[in-house]
């Protein structure tokens, strides 16, 4: 049975409402006229038989199944992202080529601004990102696919060298709803375990850090598995349940009131983000140059985050 293809543009569209929050910030996003952005998504809601939007006059957000369907687009939109950069790479001689994985938070909350400054003080630079759990990067560096790479995970393979570039910590969100974000005394961390989450799926570096607070307590099984920050923000804002996420991914709801920041007795949930890479120890050229960057950048946040004024440019 010959099988008819969604059209990646759509797809990109609904991953932009999963990320913008309404179908015309994605119709813009994409470069689409809105009107012909509602058509198109009605066009795929037909095509896979499902409502994938729920609008509303704020915006749009994703149906559940919109979710799922805007989890796997995004899979397929890195794939045939990468596919332009192979067919790219054949046409194009360069200079000097860097390829760096990074893991999803760093991928979506540090790594532009890093990539900018590098592009701005290396033009020359043929840059390739891959965007994948930790435990995926550390193998693509280990097998030289990427020259470097970033990740969230507690721990990275001996053999490779790592730098500490930034630090995080991961918080417990929930929807106002939930009844978590309404109590006056916290919820214990035994309650926390035995809660059915909102989660990253197995290798990425928030769910290994969560799994390894959590490991002497009785779990729960997760109430979902998402591979991608945003696809599970949206879960917590649809009151799907709550999720431990990294605080860069949700600052700006927790800031709006969208989400409740919730704390949890005796949690703790700091992490390093770390550079890696394999031997020699010193690393140069393009690859030197971004981890330098990341960590003066990383260094920044933290005095401002101190309350110190950052360095003039």
């Amino acid at each position: 049975m010959t099988r008819t293809w969604p059209d990646l543009v759509v797809l990109e569209l609904l991953v932009g409402v999963d990320e913008h929050g309404s179908l015309s910030a994605a119709a813009r996003r994409v470069g689409m006229a809105q009107p012909n952005a509602s058509r198109a998504v009605k066009q795929l809601e037909r095509h896979f038989g499902t409502p994938l939007l729920r609008r509303h006059p704020r915006g749009a957000t994703l149906t559940p199944h919109g979710t799922v369907i805007a989890h796997w687009a995004r899979r397929v939109l890195a794939e045939a992202a990468r596919l332009l950069d192979v067919a790219e790479s054949l046409q194009t001689e360069r200079s000097a080529t860097l390829t760096v994985g990074a893991s999803m938070t760093v991928a979506e909350q540090l790594m532009p601004r890093w990539l900018a400054a590098l592009r701005g003080s290396r033009p020359e630079v043929g840059i390739h990102l891959q965007v994948h759990n930790s435990v995926r990067v550390t193998e693509l560096v280990l097998d030289g696919t990427c020259d470097v790479g970033f990740v969230e995970s507690p721990t990275v393979p001996r053999d490779l060298h790592t730098s500490t570039v930034a630090r995080d910590r991961l918080v417990v969100v929930a929807s106002p709803s939930h009844a978590w974000a309404r109590r006056r005394i916290p919820p214990i961390i035994a309650e926390l375990a035995a809660t059915r989450l909102v989660v990253r799926e197995p290798g990425s570096g928030t769910r290994t850090t969560l799994d390894r607070a959590l490991e002497e307590y009785e779990r729960a099984e997760p109430l979902l598995e998402l591979a991608s920050a945003a696809a599970i923000r949206t879960s917590v804002l649809d009151g799907v349940g709550p999720a431990v996420m990294s605080s860069l991914a949700v600052a700006d709801q927790v800031a709006s009131g969208e989400l409740r920041a919730i704390h949890v007795e005796g949690l703790e949930l700091n992490r390093e983000l770390r550079a890696v890479w394999r031997p020699p120890r010193q690393l140069s050229g393009p690859a030197g140059e971004l981890v330098a960057l990341a960590r003066r950048s990383g260094r920044r946040d933290a005095r401002e985050r101190d309350g110190v004024a950052p360095d003039r440019p």
